[in-house]
């Protein structure tokens, strides 16, 4: 079936004890996705409450619809940066446009089966992306995490950091301390939480939020909060909006929305395949993009943020026992009930903090060891994983994955093409050919032959026989349209020359080509033999 939700099989044998095991597990991703939800949202230029507004949407639809029993959805630490580009290039309306578009591009690739195709994108390549924005994510927390007075932060490296550079005269000693405490806290709840008892059920970043929160409100502290930014959280849902939408924007917003459509597939899948190696279950991976793809179209028109599959979230829902997407709807529902009823709390909640938990999920969301290990990989994958990692930082992510794409097509070409071999058959191991060389030629052809090999059978034709050339292609795996193009051309320079051609061992693949192409028509019935030693005796007699 096309559309086919895991939600619909997730309920057989389902009990009460399965459903209590979700309602928890949802309440605890849901309290821990509050202050990472407004904190991706004011990273990512926008009012904290786009980030809850999304998490609750896009986190229900996605459990509700998606291909995964586990995964979590919502806004993610990776669009933070691509989100702060649009939102300051084009302005908040257009990013509700491209997050829509990118909606149906996602929705697309799921119905045109393309969920397999992403698994395709070398692991170099998502290495690289993915440490460049974390890398920019740090990079954008500088200014609340030292109290920087910054009137607007630009989204390109290089004059964010000059920008950095020029207030840093401006830094808040206390929202500092703040911020350092805050980070700390977390790390040590983290190394201590299995020893806490029923306090290990709480996360270390909430814990650390609200009591940052307490700390700065009892002592009346000069650091900025949401509240002085933002002026609070609305306590409510926002009402269904029309977004603008016109041919010129759209134009203009096409690329965009090719990038977080990109991004958005690439952090849900992987994702999804995280939690399929914790749960030892299979995700759907066209379903599950079909339903990021609804999701992304739907929250814009409530004022949303991208949204994909959230790995922290996803990975803490398993841990808390959950085993189907009633509970990324509980964490929905949780998100909800706290801005109905708890909403007004979040004005006093300081920048510093949130800048913390970002500080510490930019290190998290990051495989720095593959950075520290570099030397104990090919030149070829450190020049990819480098080139996309610096691309990402400095330029773009769209350049730095295309750049990183066609580093990695140029490495399994020429690496595959180094493996296809081609040898000429030898009389100490062919008797018939004893006495023959020059008049009866035999090559034996190894690997593939497609266009990055094609040179391997263009040196045979500069030194062809004067009788008969017998080419054994049993151990040829894969030919494609250029390399049959040569073999013909080979064939016909033969014809040219009356020189007897032999194909010897052609089989599978290969078979199947010389017959689309009409190659074996052209030749004589005798001219194909199953080995070479029979093409030999044939050639010989």
């Amino acid at each position: 079936m096309l559309f086919h939700p895991k939600i619909l099989d997730s309920f057989a044998g389902y009990n009460r004890t399965l459903l209590t095991k979700d309602v928890l597990a949802g309440l605890t991703v849901g309290v821990v996705a509050l202050p990472l939800a407004m904190a991706f949202a004011i990273a990512s230029g926008l009012k904290p409450e786009s980030g809850i507004f999304t998490a609750i949407i896009a986190g229900g639809l996605i459990s509700l619809l998606g291909g995964s029993r586990v995964q979590i959805g919502g806004p993610a630490g990776a669009f933070i940066v691509i989100v702060y580009g649009i939102v300051e290039r084009y302005g908040v309306p257009n990013l509700l446009l491209a997050t829509a578009m990118s909606g149906i591009l996602l929705f697309l690739m799921g119905v045109f089966r393309l969920g397999t195709l992403v698994r395709f994108i070398p692991i170099a390549v998502i290495i690289g992306f993915t440490n460049g924005i974390a890398f920019l994510i740090g990079l954008s927390q500088i200014k609340d995490f030292f109290g920087l007075t910054i009137e607007k932060m630009p989204a390109q490296f290089f004059p964010a950091a000059q920008a950095l550079y020029q207030a840093a005269d401006t830094f808040n000693p206390i929202a500092l301390g703040l911020a350092v405490g805050s980070l700390i806290f977390i790390i040590v709840w983290k190394l201590f939480q299995k020893r806490l008892g029923w306090l290990s059920h709480l996360p270390g970043t909430v814990v650390a939020m609200v009591t940052a929160t307490i700390f700065a409100s009892l002592l009346n502290l000069p650091v900025e909060t949401i509240g002085s930014r933002f002026g609070g959280i609305p306590s409510s849902l926002p009402s269904f909006e029309w977004i603008p939408i016109s041919w010129e924007s759209a134009q203009y917003m096409l690329m965009p929305a090719l990038t977080l459509a990109l991004l958005g597939a690439i952090e849900s899948l992987l994702c999804a395949r995280i939690a399929d190696g914790l749960t030892h279950e299979r995700h759907e991976s066209n379903q599950e993009l079909m339903a990021q793809g609804i999701a992304n179209l739907t929250t814009p028109f409530f004022g949303g943020m991208p949204a994909t599959g959230t790995i922290a979230r996803t990975v803490t829902n398993i841990e808390s026992g959950a085993t189907t997407p009633v509970s990324g709807i509980v964490h929905a529902l949780t998100l909800l009930m706290i801005i109905l009823f708890a909403a007004p709390l979040a004005k006093d909640i300081p920048l510093a903090s949130l800048a913390a938990i970002l500080m510490y999920v930019a290190w998290n969301m990051g495989d720095w060891k593959k950075f520290i290990d570099l030397k104990q990989f090919r030149l070829p994958y450190r020049i990819t994983i480098l080139s996309v990692f610096i691309l990402t930082v400095v330029l773009d992510l769209t350049i730095a994955v295309q750049v990183g794409l066609l580093l990695a097509f140029i490495t399994f070409i020429y690496r595959i093409s180094s493996l296809s071999r081609c040898e000429i058959a030898l009389a100490s191991d062919f008797a018939g050919l004893r006495n023959q060389q020059g008049r009866i030629d035999a090559y034996r052809i190894h690997g593939a032959i497609f266009f990055g090999a094609v040179k391997l059978l263009e040196k045979i034709e500069t030194n062809l026989p004067s009788n008969t050339l017998l080419l054994d292609l049993k151990n040829v795996i894969y030919i494609d349209t250029s390399g049959m193009d040569t073999i013909m051309e080979l064939a016909h320079l033969c014809k040219i020359r009356n020189i007897r051609l032999l194909i010897c061992g052609l089989a599978h693949q290969p078979l199947e080509m010389a017959e689309r192409s009409n190659f074996i028509a052209t030749l004589p019935a005798d001219s194909f033999y199953p080995d070479l030693i029979s093409g030999i005796e044939a050639a010989t007699t």
